[in-house]
This record gives C-alpha cells, sequence and structure tokens, in this order.
C-alpha cells in the first residue's frame, strides 16, 4: 500500500467526491498528499486482515472510512502508550505540539455509580491513543461479537462459496507452452561424465568399499553377564520355597502298630466322610513281609495334586514385623502404686424393701440419705449403718440430693411430680435451726407473679417428719441437683414433645424458671459446673455445656453413644464423665477436644451412675451387671499433659434383681470410700 501511496490517494480522492466538484479534486491533490502519506502510516493494517478485505475497492473504501472517521491527531505511532504515563501529555499532533491527557478525576465511587446509571457504559472504551472516551457505534459492537465469535468481520462476506477452478479439468488440444526442447537434453553432460570417472578410480583404489550384507544369523548374549554374583537379587530375595510335605508316620507302615490298624466301625465310618474330611487319606494295612507290599494305587493322584498345589496356590512373602506383644501395652503403673482407693466391702445398710434408686452423702460425710421405690427416705449413720430416721412420702422416690452447702441442712426428695425439701435434724442443732429460719424468713414480694411451679410451705404431721416446703410440678421429676452454693435446685422433667423440661429453682426467693425456650432432645440429666457459672445439660447423645451469664451455648460434646444415662463433672471443672446404657463410658477433656478424650468398656451391661470424688483423683461407676469399678483419674495442671485413667478395681457385692443391677454409686467427701445402691434394697460402703 505505501508503495502505491500517490495512486491510492488519487483512488480515494475520485471515489469520496462526484464528478461534478473537479475543482475540489485538483485542490485535494496538490494539498493533502503528504497528509494521506501519514494516515496511511498510522492506520492499523491489522484490522484489514482481520475483516478479511480482498477486493481493492473494498480496500478503498474501509481507507476512506477510516480517514474521514478516524482521529488521527496523535501522531506517535504504533508505540506502548505506558511511555507516557507519567507525562502530563500523551503524544504530539501533526504540527509537533504536545496532546495533553484529559482531565479524569473519577474515583472508585464515580466510576461505580456512572456504571450502574451511564446505561451506555457497557459500551464506552477508552482511546489510549487520545485518552478519551469514546461510546461504540452499533455496528461496531456487531463487529466485535463476530470477531469474539470467530465470525469473519464482513457480514455479508460468504465463506462458503463456490470454489471457481484456474485451470480447466479437460484435456486441451494445445499444450500451454510450445518451446522446443534445448540441445543439452539429448547430449550426455560431461560434468556427470567427470564425477562418474572419481567414483571408479576411487572403489578400484580401494578408498570407497561396498555395502556388506547384512547378516540374518542371530545373535546371543548373556543376559546376566553384568550382574555381580554375591549381590542378593530381588527375585532371589522374595523367593519362597515350596512348602514341605508331611514325612510319613507309623500309619503308613507296611507293619503299622494294633493302634493305628482301623476296626470295621471305623473303615464304614472313614469311607462315608468326604475325602476333605478324613484325617487320613488312606487306609493303613497289615503284611506280613516288604515283598507282599502291593504297588500304591494312588501315587499318580497324588503326584499330579502335588504338582495342582505348587503352581495353582500362591506363595507370596509377607513382611512379618517382630514385635514384642508387652510393648503394645501401654505402660501403666501398677495399682499397688495409685492407692488409696475402696478395695472391701465393709458395711451394708439394710432396710429399704425395694430398689434404692438414689443415694447421696452429707457435706460432713456423718450421714446418708437413700430413696427407694417403697415410698420410703431413710437417713443413715454412715460409720455404723444405723438408720436414725424413715420418712415416708407419696410416691417410689426418683432422686434424692443432699444440700452441699455445710451451712445448711436440707435434702431434695423427687418424687412423681412433688420435689420435698425436708429437713431431717441430723448434726449440729444450730445449722438445723439456721436452716429453718432461712425458710421461715421468707417474704412475699407485693407482686405476686405466675409461676411454673407451686411453692408451698408444710404443715402439720408433715412439718413434723421433717418437710419444710413442697414443690408441685406440671410433669413427673427424675433427677434433683443442687448448684456448689446451695440457693439454686435444678430439676429434670423429662418430655420429648415440650418444651418444660427443666427447671431451676432458687429456695432463698422461692422462684422458679425455665431456663430455656426450647430443648433439644430428650433430657437425660442435668449438673452444674462446680466452679464457673456453666449448666450443663445431657440429652440422649450429646451434653450441651451453657454460659448461664451470657445466656448461650458454650459447647456441644459428642458421647458417641446410642443413649446417655448419667454424667458427672470433675471438682476441677475441666473435665466431663458420661455413662451410657450400651455399656460406654465417656471421658471428656473440654480443654482439648468435644469429643471422648477416652472411652472404656469395662461393664457388660448398661451404667446407671458414674461420680468423681471431690479430692481424690478417682472417679466409679455403677453398672447392671452388679459391679462397680473404681478407676483412677489423674488431672494434672500441666496443660500439655494428657489425664491419666487407670481401672484399679472392680467391686462386687450386690445381686442382680429384675436384671437391674447397681442403680447408683457416690463418694464420700473426705475419705477414699464409695457408696452403692441396688436393686436388692441395699446401700453398700467400700472402703
Amino acid at each position: 500500500i505505501l508503495d502505491n501511496t500517490e495512486y491510492l490517494y488519487k483512488m480515494c480522492v475520485f471515489e469520496s467526491f462526484p464528478i461534478q466538484s473537479r475543482q475540489k479534486q485538483k485542490k485535494l491533490l496538490h494539498t493533502g498528499m503528504s497528509k494521506f502519506t501519514l494516515i496511511l502510516t498510522s492506520l492499523n493494517l491489522q484490522v484489514l486482515d482481520k475483516c478479511k478485505i480482498f477486493s481493492s475497492v473494498s480496500l478503498l473504501v474501509f481507507i476512506t472510512f477510516s480517514v474521514r472517521s478516524q482521529d488521527i491527531r496523535n501522531t506517535v505511532g504504533n508505540i506502548p502508550m505506558e511511555w507516557y504515563k507519567d507525562y502530563p501529555h500523551i503524544g504530539y499532533d501533526l504540527d509537533g505540539k504536545k496532546l495533553f491527557k484529559p482531565i479524569r478525576n473519577k474515583d472508585e465511587l464515580d466510576e461505580f455509580l456512572d456504571k450502574m446509571e451511564n446505561p451506555d457504559y457497557w459500551r464506552t472504551v477508552q482511546d489510549k491513543m487520545t485518552g478519551a472516551d469514546i461510546r461504540l457505534s452499533d455496528e461496531q459492537v456487531d463487529l466485535v461479537h463476530r470477531l469474539q465469535q470467530g465470525k469473519f468481520g464482513d457480514v455479508n462476506f460468504n465463506e462458503y462459496e463456490p470454489a471457481i477452478d484456474f485451470f480447466s479439468n479437460e484435456v486441451m488440444i494445445h499444450p500451454v507452452t510450445n518451446r522446443p526442447q534445448d540441445k543439452r537434453s539429448f547430449i550426455p553432460s560431461l560434468i556427470e561424465k567427470e564425477k562418474v570417472g572419481k567414483l571408479v578410480h576411487a572403489i578400484k583404489m580401494g578408498w570407497i568399499k561396498p555395502r556388506r550384507p547384512k547378516e540374518t544369523t542371530p545373535q546371543y548374549y548373556d543376559l546376566w553377564a553384568k550382574e555381580d554374583p554375591n549381590s542378593i537379587l530381588g527375585r532371589h530375595k522374595m523367593h519362597v520355597p515350596a512348602p514341605k510335605m508331611k514325612l510319613p508316620g507309623h500309619e503308613e507302615s507296611y507293619n503299622p502298630p494294633p493302634e493305628y490298624l482301623m476296626s470295621e466301625e471305623e473303615r464304614l465310618a472313614w469311607e462315608q466322610q468326604d475325602p476333605e474330611d478324613r484325617k487320613l487319606s488312606f487306609l493303613p494295612q497289615k503284611f506280613a513281609c516288604l515283598r507282599a507290599v502291593p504297588a500304591y494305587s494312588r501315587f499318580i493322584h497324588e503326584r499330579f495334586e502335588r504338582c495342582l498345589d505348587l503352581y495353582l496356590c500362591p506363595r507370596q512373602r509377607k513382611m512379618r514385623v517382630n514385635v514384642n506383644p508387652e510393648d503394645l501395652i501401654p505402660k501403666l503403673p501398677k495399682p499397688k502404686d495409685l492407692q488409696p482407693f475402696p478395695t472391701t466391702q465393709s458395711l451394708v445398710y439394710r432396710g429399704h424393701s425395694s430398689l434404692v434408686r438414689s443415694i447421696s452423702v452429707s457435706p460432713s460425710g456423718q450421714w446418708l440419705v437413700s430413696g427407694s421405690d417403697d415410698c420410703t427416705v431413710r437417713f443413715w449413720e454412715v460409720s455404723t449403718a444405723r438408720c436414725l430416721k424413715t420418712v415416708e412420702v407419696g410416691g417410689a422416690v426418683k432422686g434424692v440430693a443432699w444440700n452441699p452447702n455445710p451451712s445448711i441442712c436440707l435434702v431434695a426428695v423427687s418424687y412423681d411430680d412433688t420435689v420435698v425439701l425436708l429437713n431431717p435434724g441430723l448434726g449440729d442443732r444450730l445449722v438445723c435451726t439456721a436452716s429453718d429460719q432461712l425458710i421461715s424468713s421468707y417474704e412475699e414480694p407485693e407482686e405476686v407473679k405466675d409461676q411454673l411451679v407451686q411453692w408451698a410451705v408444710a404443715e402439720g404431721e408433715g412439718h413434723e417428719q421433717g418437710h419444710r416446703l413442697i414443690l408441685k410440678h406440671p410433669k413427673a421429676v427424675r433427677q434433683v441437683t443442687w448448684h456448689g452454693k446451695g440457693d439454686y435446685l435444678a430439676c429434670v422433667m423429662p418430655d420429648n414433645g415440650s418444651s418444660l423440661q427443666v427447671v431451676i429453682h432458687q429456695v432463698s426467693k422461692r422462684r422458679t424458671q425455665n431456663p430455656f425456650r426450647k430443648n433439644k432432645g430428650l433430657v437425660q440429666c442435668v449438673s452444674f459446673h462446680p466452679i464457673r457459672p456453666y449448666f450443663f445439660v445431657a440429652t440422649q447423645r450429646y451434653v450441651r455445656v451453657y454460659n448461664l451469664i451470657k445466656q448461650e451455648l458454650t459447647k456441644k460434646l459428642m458421647a458417641n453413644c446410642k443413649w446417655i444415662s448419667s454424667m458427672a463433672i470433675h471438682p476441677g471443672g475441666d473435665n466431663v464423665i458420661c455413662g451410657s446404657y450400651d455399656c460406654r463410658l465417656a471421658w471428656f477433656d473440654l480443654d482439648l477436644s468435644t469429643k471422648p478424650y477416652k472411652v472404656l468398656r469395662h461393664h457388660k451391661k448398661a451404667l446407671r451412675s458414674v461420680a468423681y470424688h471431690r479430692h481424690y483423683p478417682l472417679f466409679a461407676s455403677g453398672s447392671d451387671d452388679g459391679s462397680v469399678i473404681v478407676c483412677h483419674g489423674m488431672v494434672y495442671n500441666d496443660l500439655l499433659q494428657n489425664p491419666l485413667i487407670v481401672p484399679v478395681k472392680v467391686l462386687k457385692g450386690h445381686t442382680i434383681t429384675h436384671d437391674l443391677g447397681v442403680l447408683d454409686v457416690t463418694f464420700h467427701p473426705t475419705q477414699p470410700w464409695v457408696f452403692s445402691s441396688g436393686s436388692d434394697g441395699t446401700v453398700r460402703l467400700f472402703t
């Protein structure tokens, strides 16, 4: 194009203006030639290639359109425009003056607003040559879409036009050229004659030797010639020798001892057996001499079976690790080094006529309370097993709990839908009197609010027996447990379809509250944290830990068992044990994980109760198999050291009645003693 600039310019001028305006054509031919040359050099000729413009007329029309419409003020040419990013100008015009960049004070927010509000934002592009924003026309957008899809730029171009044969497929009479052949095509070449003479001379002198014929005989070589004979190869290392055959015994002798010979009955039984079940594959026989022994009839058959065994049976060398079995057993300390712990049954507390479901020990460790299905609550002296007091209630006792505060003498007893607070009147009279004064000093508030539970003060005969407060619940109460300070009492009323499963009572203000708007699952048991304001709620498969101050769920422990039956919290507060009806005891380390740190399966039947000792590193579990297993559970102050759990003793004494064994276990508050109550109606003390 650039070589024929003048011709192209004339064609553009004549095509752009009609024939009538000849004066304008002459003027343009004289003045615009130099500018047209610059235009052609600055045109991006790649566009021409993409648009597939083949005809000269289309090319001229395209150039004419580009001359008219393209902005040609910037004359820097095809250079990277990043070179001008640190300058205020963006190039130079035809006269050599600087072209300054347009003022673009748009920030990201203006750009976003423009994107949201301007309907032509998507078709606006920035011209890198001038820095101005250009709105693409519909034709240009259509051209971009066609090029993105891999189509031709020209809409009217047909890429499937029929091909035009430049040469005819018919044989012509006349040749394309009719020039006569040269004379040199008939005369032998002198140069080739000279080359052949040189090659013949070289062969005669022996400088060029003819190729040898290929040898067809096969070549053999030693595959293991380079191997070290002393090295142990892999195939030799993995070689497994064939198993040796069993050596013949006395039964295969021609004159065996008489005890090896079969009787008639044994022979008949041997014949009726399958060949795989027979101990011997032949019948032992006795001959007078070796000369009388006939040929063995099954000789070929046995040889064939042996060959089948050798090549059909896979023999693979198994790498056996020589491990001492004692090294696999964890190194646990001996139980002798972990004393003291309860080992022997010392006392049996007899008096109940039915199964004893719950027991609890006073904070001083001097008294024991037990609740039974015979509708009685009995108070015992721990050291003598003497029943000091029996209180009758209106139903089978499901749970008893002695107030852990030593300055208050109160016992919570649950039966049916009632919880009774008893003052047994045992121990220090000042403490008993102070407990009665605490209950009698209550003053009702001016505004009486409706409560979930009816509070009533015991009077008459019930007061003489020790009844102080009676709490009527809407449903049957299964468990009662005290807070460590002795003012709050939590009750569990299992009901799958209700949100009222757990209630917390405040004794000093006679107030009841439902801490949960909705219970997730069937609640089995609850417990207060011994130190912090946390509340543990155990459902069938999970233990949820709630923060009572923040009123939020702190942790959710997964017990990995089917049905949780009981729960106990370590006095330090960072460890929890859960017993389940599928014979498992799960120990949780709250600092470690929400999954059990260790799962113990020492019992053969369902676990009914678990308990921690308040001071000694001991915990116990009672099961329906009639046993109490005491374990050493040491929790270290060092957070990097995991708890040490060692089973130390299995305590037996209860008899299994109606498939029930030990129903409750609890430790003495100060001594390493454990109490257990069973379905046989007894309470036993192991010391």
